[in-house]
């Protein structure tokens, strides 16, 4: 399982390491800001116990060759929609956020979409690599959409339409990358568009909510347009340099909801301005540019197709999250990777990060 390379310290991204690392620096930083209102550390304290076991996870699967994973991705699979499964049963969540997605075991609260993410990632990568040759034959192809599409199905029952759509936008890139013909995309994109409707008469009031106060933002200013107004009043007020750290008016005085969650990017532009929010969006290109490199320097079809569900994953998040706080996306419950406050989702980011690191240690498959 150990496969360490000779030229280990060669191919161990630097670069891609010391970004993530910044990143939850930062993400600290702006989560202290967002919570010091709040009277309490705990916010803080949890996320840098999540960070410490997160970069205890980088080192621990960096230097493990992750062709083991392949070997284990039939109960990798299974576990994912079992856990599904007990969120559907067990799991709680629809009157205080909409959609029935937490599980609580032993006291400790997460939320098992975050892990299924990665786990689909990697049993797809294997499973897609088993049929290479034959991706674009329509059995093969209908074989691989219904193992992919069958953990969606049982998120779409939470009702969890905002991460449903991350998965469908990492799987579909993991298909494109590897190989499926233009045709089939073309069939999609037609079939998704006519579903519209059918889609929209399935939606939660909520949900219409959202797309309306996205098409007219000032429609409910004091309802359900509440947070996404108080985000733009607050990215707005921030400017060029921002008002100062600590100093956020809309932060500080807890106008904006979900502030060290889903719009810890508001924080973040409010206090440090411009400036600030370029600075972030810089460091999540370069880690982006770094994941694609080890993508495209890798050979072996399920590696790379790890690394790509990985990079899509992390780009629906930043474009989403970043485009809801700033009036291109309607509001979804999508947080900022590395920056929002979630133990579960940091941890499973930082795994994705010893997965890509992993990749690129041992592309070249020289052990000793």
């Amino acid at each position: 399982m150990v496969g360490l390379k000779r030229k280990s310290l060669k191919n161990f991204d630097f670069v891609l390491f010391i970004t993530v690392l910044i990143l939850c620096a930062y993400g600290l930083l702006m989560i202290r800001s967002a919570t010091l209102s709040f009277g309490t550390l705990s916010f803080i304290k949890s996320q840098a116990i999540a960070i410490v076991l997160g970069i205890i996870a980088i080192v621990i699967l960096t230097f493990l060759d992750y062709q083991f994973l392949g070997k284990l991705y039939i109960p990798i699979y299974i576990a994912c929609n079992l856990l599904l499964i007990a969120v559907l049963i067990f799991g709680f969540g629809e009157k205080e956020w909409g959609s029935r997605s937490w599980l609580s075991v032993g006291g400790i609260v997460f939320q098992p979409a975050e892990f299924v993410k990665l786990g689909l990632i990697i049993s797809l990568s294997k499973f897609i690599d088993n049929h290479k040759h034959s991706i674009n034959e329509p059995f093969t192809l209908l074989k691989i959409l219904a193992f992919a599409g069958f953990p969606v199905l049982l998120i779409l029952l939470q009702p969890d339409a905002g991460t449903a759509m991350v998965f469908i936008f990492f799987i579909a890139l993991m298909l494109f990358a590897a190989g499926l013909d233009w045709k089939y995309i073309k069939y999609a994109l037609t079939a998704g568009l006519i579903s519209l409707p059918i889609i929209w008469f399935r939606l939660d009031g909520y949900q219409k909510d959202r797309i309306f106060d996205f098409l007219e933002p000032e429609r409910d200013a004091v309802g359900t347009g509440y947070q996404a107004l108080q985000g733009k009043i607050a990215i707005g007020s921030g400017k060029i340099f921002g008002r100062g750290l600590f100093q956020g008016v809309q932060t500080q005085f807890n106008y904006i909801p979900e502030k060290q969650t889903d719009f810890i990017f508001a924080v973040l532009v409010e206090e440090l301005g411009f400036l600030g929010g370029m600075f972030l969006i810089v460091l999540y290109f370069i880690f982006l540019k770094r994941l694609i490199k080890i993508a495209k320097n890798t050979d072996d079809l399920f590696g790379s197709s790890m690394v790509i569900g990985i990079a899509a994953m992390f780009v629906f998040h930043i474009w989403e999250n970043i485009g809801m706080t700033i009036g291109l996306m309607p509001v979804t419950g999508i947080p900022l990777p590395f920056l929002s406050h979630g133990g579960t989702f940091l941890l499973v980011n930082m795994v994705c990060v010893g997965i890509a690191l992993s990749v690129g240690m041992h592309r070249d498959g020289l052990n000793f």
